[in-house]
């Protein structure tokens, strides 16, 4: 039984294979459930667990639905309730031989599905990002190097420029296309320190053009980031956007 319960959960959980943070989900879900349930009263203790425990589910459940929807695929509430309602009551319609190969089934199916829909979100997420780019290109100001990199001067400054094997510190914000940010060190209230050689290949462009004191906006192409794997909350082949201020340059510490 134990396995038919982890081949359940593998075939209802679409963000296993999209890359979703369950933990955070499962948290949210069970403050909710919690939520629910204290605003009643029960019998005993062992009553409010059980409760917890059944909200806490559905809850998981319904998020789960509701991730399966995005892909097409919708399953009847009512039935999954007959399910459970069944199960425990030990009246169900299913042997554990069924539930296996036919959750087995409808794992391969998501699977599918969800190839389906990046595939679909890859070549949508790509024409837009050659719109954009061929668009911004045309925008006064802006420069385009060889390799793709787009970059405009939003602050001017005359000073030294960093080389490959300096360590800089900047300051900076991220965000996609929709303008959507991702990233911000200012927020953060810490600028970023690094090599230069082990950031992205925009980065390490764009800011060996730049001044001490110098900001700049880089609009930086997939393939100069990310690429197809994306990163953390950054989408695979995303176009990334960067306003950048270059605070101080570091050189390589002396070897002795």
């Amino acid at each position: 039984m134990k396995n038919v319960f982890k081949v359940s959960l593998l075939a209802a959980c679409i963000a296993l294979t999209v890359g979703c943070n369950d933990k955070d989900e499962a948290q949210a879900a069970t403050d909710q459930a919690v939520s629910t349930e204290s605003a009643a009263n029960f019998a005993t203790e062992q009553d409010k667990v059980a409760y917890a425990i059944g909200a806490s589910f559905s809850r998981y459940v319904e998020s789960t639905l509701e991730k399966q929807a995005e892909f097409g695929m919708t399953l009847d509430k009512e039935i999954i309730i007959d399910g459970i309602s069944d199960t425990l009551r030990g009246n169900s319609k299913l042997t554990d031989e069924e539930m296996m190969a036919t959750l087995k089934k409808y794992d391969e199916t998501v699977k599918v599905a969800v190839t389906k829909k990046m595939e679909e979100d890859k070549v949508k997420s790509a024409l837009e990002a050659k719109t954009f780019l061929d668009e911004n290109a045309k925008v006064e100001g802006v420069t385009v190097t060889k390799s793709g990199l787009q970059y405009s001067v939003m602050t001017k400054a005359d000073g030294p420029k960093p080389k490959l094997t300096d360590t800089v510190s900047v300051h900076y914000v991220g965000t996609l296309i929709d303008g959507t940010e991702f990233d911000s060190s200012i927020k953060r209230g810490q600028p970023a320190k690094f090599p230069l050689d082990r950031v992205i290949a925009g980065w390490t462009e764009g800011l060996q053009l730049m001044s001490v004191g110098e900001k700049m906006k880089f609009v930086i192409p997939a393939d100069l980031a990310y690429g197809d794997q994306g990163a953390g909350t950054i989408p695979a082949g995303a176009t990334l956007i960067f306003e950048v201020e270059l605070l101080a340059i570091e050189a390589p510490a002396k070897t002795k």
